[in-house]
């Protein structure tokens, strides 16, 4: 396994770093405590000056302006970028858009490329996934009960969905639907583009979330197809193919998940160590570092972190090496295991700060509110255990002739 860093992307982490450092961080008081009219002007200009570096969209298709970046250094890219909120979107690598950018470059007939994926990649617009419904099983989605029904040359689209992340502000949104609901339960779906300026596409909500409702691409709409008719041309793949393409995108994007979780944990132990040491707490000068529990605190998340970091490149890796397939086992492991390693680091960080750790003069308590959801987006920590113990078991069934 080379994990061995070409000199250009090296080049591209250092300036990615001292980037996020010195242009972002700087500006997340403004994202705590401002209007989300400053905070956009901010973000705008900080856009700018990414696009004059030549580093926009770098983990995007090369044939759109991207680098075509492997799957290892895209996740080292996410995890520079994962160390401030700002760091994705600024970079014109967020989620939802960029796991849409995957499967329109995979999948899309060339009419669809020109007219979504292209000022998708160019960051002319941005875009949403809507799959999830409050009222099935997110982590199954073979219980969807949104359908969409053939009328002439249309689709006519029915059904309520949430958590469709970045509603607000997307003009389009891939919508994950029943087309057929007789066929085998993995091809029932299929995965159609709606512009949001549709007729019947309805944005209810934005969710509060942990008391913070959102605004624009920070946000999680609620969204209501109600007679929603596009053209069948706003298929994306086959028909009945939906299952199969969300599973091509949920690999690379755990990927991208874990790897900016990594930012965060790293992030945050470092402000932990720095807040160790500067905390002072006897008159004789002592600090926190003084303390073993401190120091027992920093041994073993610095641990966790270095092993959760070498899951994750290694999964990575794999994907590079023999596609997603081949690495579900590694896939499986590194999304309910970096995701604790992730909070914890978080929540140890708090722990060092004391009251200062929950208030929102620091990025942690942000960071707390709008990171818990790690353990059940795509898939929650239990589903991925127990397909993956379901897996381990199996393999030592066939090998014991059980």
């Amino acid at each position: 396994m080379d994990f061995e860093v070409s000199e250009q992307m090296e080049t591209i982490l250092t300036m990615v770093r001292e980037f996020v450092d010195d242009e972002l961080i700087p500006i997340e008081g403004e994202m705590l405590h401002g209007s989300p009219e400053t905070v956009q002007e901010l973000v705008t200009a900080a856009q700018h000056k990414v696009r004059q570096m030549g580093l926009w969209a770098p983990n995007h298709p090369e044939e759109f302006g991207g680098l075509g970046l492997s799957m290892v250094d895209h996740g080292l890219l996410s995890e520079a970028l994962g160390r401030s909120p700002l760091g994705h979107t600024v970079f014109g690598s967020q989620a939802p858009d960029a796991g849409n950018i995957e499967i329109l470059h995979l999948h899309a007939t060339e009419e669809q490329r020109e007219r979504f994926l292209r000022p998708l990649v160019e960051g002319q617009i941005r875009s949403c996934f809507s799959m999830t419904e409050p009222e099935t099983a997110g982590s199954n989605p073979l219980l969807l009960e949104t359908t969409a029904v053939k009328d002439g040359d249309d689709y006519v689209i029915n059904g309520q969905k949430w958590f469709t992340s970045s509603a607000d502000g997307a003009n389009f949104a891939i919508v994950m639907a029943v087309t057929d609901p007789e066929a085998p339960p993995y091809a029932r779906t299929s995965m159609i583009i709606v512009p949001t300026d549709t007729p019947g596409f309805n944005l209810v909500r934005n969710v509060s979330v942990m008391g913070h409702a959102g605004s624009g691409h920070a946000s999680h709409g609620e969204v209501i197809y109600q007679s929603c008719r596009v053209p069948q041309s706003n298929l994306l793949g086959p028909e009945g193919g939906g299952f199969v393409i969300a599973q091509e995108r949920l690999g690379p994007g755990r990927i991208h998940h874990c790897m900016r979780w990594l930012g965060i944990a790293g992030r945050s132990f470092d402000m932990m160590c720095e807040r160790a040491n500067a905390r002072v707490i006897t008159p004789d000068g002592e600090t926190l570092a003084d303390r073993q529990v401190i120091q027992h605190w920093a041994a073993e998340l610095d641990a966790e972190i270095r092993g959760a970091r070498l899951q994750t490149l290694h999964a990575a890796w794999m994907i590079d090496q023999h596609g997603p397939k081949a690495a579900r086992d590694e896939i499986s492991a590194i999304k309910f295991s970096v995701a604790n390693t992730m909070l914890k680091a978080v929540d140890t960080a708090i722990q060092v700060h004391g009251a200062l750790g929950v208030t929102d003069d620091t990025i942690l308590a942000y960071w707390y509110r709008h990171e818990r959801a790690a353990r059940i987006y795509d898939g929650a920590d239990e589903v991925h255990k127990t397909t993956l113990g379901r897996r381990i078991l199996r393999r030592y069934a066939v090998t014991s002739g059980v």
